[in-house]
This record gives structure tokens, C-alpha cells and sequence, in this order.
């Protein structure tokens, strides 16, 4: 049974999350706090499997306690439970480059935490929280090494410069993905000879906050992704929660469109629909990459994918570098990878896949 730590400064909210964890015969809340200097205090006494931690607190918040913890070198691996404000969006970007594995959407009532579907996502994201390799300590994300892109984007263009086609990339991450992405996406140059789009499992209000973090950290520009919006090279196009997104031929163009199906795989939006998509498209080569997170999507997705007959070649994140080894896993496992590569090589293995322009 694994030990969890509550941390959130409503008696009401950590009654009611205390009791929904305790539902659960994976877990126990041995211990519950009201704000960030009472976690930090156990913490430093006692080790816990997961930490479901707020983010607005007196006191010591959600941040300042990520930081604190990466000071003092403490391992913890903390999911975050976040409301869905811009501000509270940003937060949780934030949190999530200072070490939290994930984070759950939290209702704004008490009452609608019981809610059988936020019930179970909240049980299966502390699970793989509590499952994950992440803590909270974990080293920040290196900045970009110019010299070293510039002599792979060199390379890629040598070594493509024959080879005419279009091409795309799309990536589909979760647990540990925002994070992840941040590895990868800013590692991309601006010259990249295919557009990217990108699926990272994250509630409505939240992936706005994620592409703005990304497209600050480099050259390639990055977005949520618009309904109708044409894509092209040079930018990487995130879908926005709440919804599916595909790829559209649109005259001689491609462009963005979200569909409103249920969850599959338990997700939405979800990536087999993205990789679903392009095989309806011109695309002559198409470079899919799955990142770290729980479950299985994206599998489906390719092998329906790699029916249409076009060029596909497929980059998994390797199991020891990710935070949740179950989308690449799965996509191993069905013996669709052409390829596995480590999380700070996966930036180059897609340069020198499609090239730069």
C-alpha cells in the first residue's frame, strides 16, 4: 500500500481527497498539511510514494515548495492539483518544470470532486505519479546547445539536400510530457523542413500556458493550435484540451481541425486521431514520435497509420528516460517503433529524420 501525502489548505478539499485516496486499497494518507512549511517539515522527516500537492497556499505555496525541495535535495514525486484559471495554468506549467510528475484539473466545489470521472483520473494519475521515476528534485532543463544543433542541422541538410517530399512530425506525450517537450521542442531549429503537431494530454485552459512556455525557449515557433489554422514549416502546432485534433487537406494546404468524439483511450483530446488523420493527407514521409506517459495512445493510431502505405518512421522515448514507460512501451511492445532513442537525443534523431529547408 503506498503512503500519501496531502497538502492543501482547505479542511473541506483535503477531507474530500483524503477520502477518495483512502477509497482506493493502492493507497493510505498517512499524513495531510495545510500549507507548503508544514510539508516541508515532513518531508524532511519522512518519505512518502506520491504527494498530491495545491498550488495556492499562506504561508509557503505549491512553488515555493518545489523550490525549496530542490534546494534542500529532498525526493518527493508530486502530483499537482490545479484549478483551471490562466494564472492557475501558468502556475502549473511552472510546477511542473520544478519537478511535479503531473497534475490533476481540481474542481473549484468540494462536492464535484466526487464525481466518478474525476474520481478515477485523479486515482490513475496518483498511481503513475507514485509509479513514475520523476521526483522533485530533478536537474532543470538544460539550455540549448547552438553549436552542437547547428552542426546536426548542417548534417541534415547535407544529407537531404536530394530528397524533395513533404514531411511532418507529430509527437504524442503525457506523464512527464510538458516537461519532456521542453528537452526536444526547443532543440528544433527554425529551419525545420516539416511542420510539428503535437498531442500532450492536458485538461481545457492548460495548453495555451504549455505552448507559450515552449515557444519562448527557442527558435521554432510553438502555439495552441487554432480550428481551420493552416500549418507550415517552422512552427509546432499543440492541440488544445477538450478536443481531437486531425490534419485537413485543405486545397494544396493542410490545416487543423477538432472533432468532439468521446475520450479513447480515456484521453482528449488523443493522439490516434492525430496520427489517424494523416493518412488522408499528401504527407510523403511522416515522423511520429511517443513520448513518456501512462497508457497506451498513440499504438492504435500508427498501426492504422502505417496501412495507408507512406513513408513512416517511428521514434519511442527510451524506457530509461521516461518518467512513465507506458505509450512508448506499448508501441514497442506492438512492434511499431523503427527506433528507440533517449529523451536528450530525440531532437536530433527528428532533425535528421526530415531535415531543415
Amino acid at each position: 500500500m503506498k503512503k500519501v501525502l496531502v497538502v492543501d489548505d482547505s479542511a473541506l478539499m483535503r477531507r474530500v481527497l483524503c477520502d477518495i485516496i483512502n477509497s482506493d486499497t493502492r493507497f493510505r494518507v498517512v499524513n495531510i498539511a495545510g500549507n507548503g512549511q508544514e510539508a516541508l517539515n515532513l518531508l524532511t522527516q519522512s518519505q512518502y510514494d506520491a504527494v498530491v500537492l495545491d498550488v495556492n497556499m499562506p504561508i509557503m505555496n505549491g512553488i515555493e515548495l518545489l523550490k525549496e525541495l530542490r534546494k534542500k535535495n529532498i525526493k518527493a514525486k508530486i502530483m499537482m492539483a490545479s484549478t483551471d484559471t490562466m494564472e492557475g495554468a501558468q502556475v502549473t506549467i511552472e510546477c511542473l518544470e520544478l519537478g511535479a510528475v503531473d497534475f490533476v484539473h481540481k474542481p473549484n466545489s468540494a462536492m464535484d470532486c466526487r464525481d466518478d470521472e474525476f474520481k478515477n483520473h485523479f486515482l490513475d494519475t496518483l498511481f503513475a505519479v507514485s509509479e513514475s521515476k520523476a521526483v522533485a528534485t530533478a536537474e532543470p532543463v538544460k539550455a540549448r546547445d547552438d553549436e552542437t544543433l547547428k552542426k546536426l542541422a548542417d548534417l541534415a541538410a547535407k544529407s537531404r539536400s536530394s530528397k524533395g517530399g513533404n514531411k511532418i512530425v507529430a509527437i504524442a506525450s503525457s506523464t512527464g510530457g510538458p516537461k519532456a517537450l521542453q528537452s526536444v521542442i526547443p532543440k528544433l531549429p527554425g529551419n525545420l523542413n516539416a511542420p510539428v503537431v503535437m498531442v500532450q494530454h492536458m485538461p481545457v485552459g492548460f495548453t495555451a500556458s504549455l505552448a507559450d512556455r515552449l515557444n519562448s525557449l527557442g527558435e521554432l515557433n510553438v502555439k495552441e493550435a487554432e480550428e481551420g489554422e493552416r500549418i507550415k514549416k517552422g512552427w509546432a502546432y499543440i492541440s488544445k484540451g477538450g478536443a481531437h485534433m486531425n490534419i485537413v487537406k485543405t486545397g494544396t494546404d493542410y490545416a487543423i481541425h477538432y472533432t468532439d468524439e468521446p475520450n479513447r483511450e480515456g484521453v482528449k483530446p488523443c493522439a490516434n486521431y492525430m496520427y489517424e488523420s494523416l493518412a488522408n493527407t499528401g504527407f510523403d514521409e511522416i515522423c511520429c514520435v511517443v513520448m513518456t506517459g501512462m497508457g497506451a495512445d498513440g499504438t492504435e493510431g500508427i498501426k492504422n497509420l502505417k496501412k495507408s502505405g507512406k513513408k513512416i518512421h517511428v521514434i519511442t522515448q527510451s524506457e530509461n528516460t521516461c518518467v512513465v514507460y507506458g505509450m512508448p512501451k506499448a508501441v514497442d511492445n506492438a512492434g511499431l517503433s523503427n527506433q528507440s532513442a533517449p529523451l536528450d537525443q530525440l531532437a536530433q534523431e527528428i532533425i535528421l529524420n526530415v531535415g531543415v529547408s
